[in-house]
């Protein structure tokens, strides 16, 4: 993410994509994204205020042994992430429903980034002009480990006629 804040929408370089350029196998990689400890600290105290989440010596003694970010966080990062650098859906991220997971916890001053593929591409039976897209994302740290994983069903639209 860009440390000035989001890009402004009418300033957006990527291609907006619709049900029809999407195809299985597509591939993407967002930007990176610097964890702050206190940007993580300050989200675990207003969603999930648990002691791993919230003080390095308090986390010590838990499982994690350390301070680790809460999932949620990391799913928000994720979200901004695809939002902001990944694929530019036309009419937006819009979820229908996802599975997630968390293999290993985010921690402070990791750099996180998301490769993503596309799993399917169907269009709506019951909704003319729209589709749903089945995404699977990894969310890594700069080591290359997984942090997050998620498998995502996303409403997209198709190109207008």
């Amino acid at each position: 993410m860009d440390s000035d804040g989001p890009k402004r929408i009418d300033e957006d370089q990527r291609p907006l994509l619709y049900l029809e350029d999407l195809q299985v196998g597509r591939r993407f990689v967002t930007d990176t994204h610097v964890v702050d400890v206190d940007a993580m600290t300050d989200f675990a105290r207003q969603f999930d205020p648990q002691p791993f989440h919230l003080s390095e010596a308090a986390a010590k003694a838990t499982f994690f042994g350390g301070l680790a970010g809460s999932g949620w966080y990391t799913a928000a990062v994720t979200m901004r992430l695809m939002v902001d650098s990944g694929p530019r859906l036309a009419g937006g991220v819009i979820g229908a429903g996802c599975e997630v997971s968390w293999p290993k916890p985010t921690r402070p001053g990791d750099v996180l980034q998301v490769e993503g593929e596309v799993l399917s591409v169907r269009t709506s039976q019951s909704r003319p002009g729209r589709g749903i897209l089945s995404m699977r994302s990894e969310t890594r740290n700069q080591h290359g480990q997984i942090v997050q994983t998620m498998t995502a069903n996303l409403f997209i639209l198709c190109r207008p006629t």
